[in-house]
């Protein structure tokens, strides 16, 4: 097994190989589940729009059932652990949940920005995770390349002014007022094509989603809102 053909067969099902690494015990991750212990982690999800024309034409997008995504994504990845001899994991199902975000730091050059997302030197705050594949062998890895965090040269932060409520400052997400705006028809910009803080970051401006794709997220947030205010 080899990195490029892990590669190769995320991407013909829709998913981007987001980088890899050989964990040690401090990264906390499971091992297989025969009981050997995971020797390389590789990350899978999405850079842009680029699964979105796959996640969009399964049957899990249309069917009504809650979750959609995350669905297809274990139907996916869980496929490609089969094939590839790997133990899937996922960012997210029960708690405790996994540590995607250490892990993420591990496998590829990201870093928090002031909106708290992962920011990515090339891809910017367009990317996601969607699964990783847990093998037992120690696969070869390209070198770690260092690259700087786009926030330390950006001077004038449009991510923190962008938002029409002020829900980011520097000390912290108000979800509270988020939703309300996006559920509100003076949020319909933010409903329809994305976050506008999110849009205001400067890197990788060419990689925002699609509005189909910025509606559907966006409309899961809210769903998830309401679900917790019934709770």
């Amino acid at each position: 097994m080899d990195i490029a053909t892990i590669e190769q067969a995320a991407a013909a099902e829709g998913l981007t190989l987001r980088g890899a690494f050989h964990p040690t015990a401090a990264d906390a991750v499971p091992g297989l589940l025969d009981g050997r212990p995971t020797c390389t982690l590789v990350l899978l999800g999405n850079v842009g729009p680029d699964l979105w024309s796959a996640f969009a034409a399964a049957p899990e997008y249309g069917d009504g059932a809650p979750d959609p995504l995350n669905r297809w994504s274990e139907r996916v990845v869980g496929a490609l652990a089969d094939a590839l001899g790997a133990r899937p994991l996922f960012p997210f199902g029960r708690p405790p949940y996994r540590p995607f975000v250490a892990w993420a730091k591990r496998a590829e050059p990201v870093a928090e920005s002031p909106l708290g997302m992962l920011i990515h030197p090339d891809h910017g705050l367009w990317h996601a995770y969607r699964g990783a594949l847990a093998f037992a062998g120690k696969i070869a890895l390209p070198a770690p390349g260092r690259r700087l965090r786009p926030c330390d040269t950006c001077a004038t932060t449009p991510c923190l002014t962008g938002c029409p409520v002020g829900a980011f400052t520097t000390e912290g997400y108000d979800v509270a007022a988020c939703a309300r705006h996006v559920a509100a028809p003076a949020g319909a910009d933010c409903l329809e094509l994305g976050c506008r803080a999110r849009r205001a970051c400067p890197v990788g401006p060419e990689r925002q989603y699609h509005p189909a794709q910025a509606r559907f997220h966006m409309a899961a947030f809210l769903a998830a809102r309401r679900a917790e205010a019934r709770a």
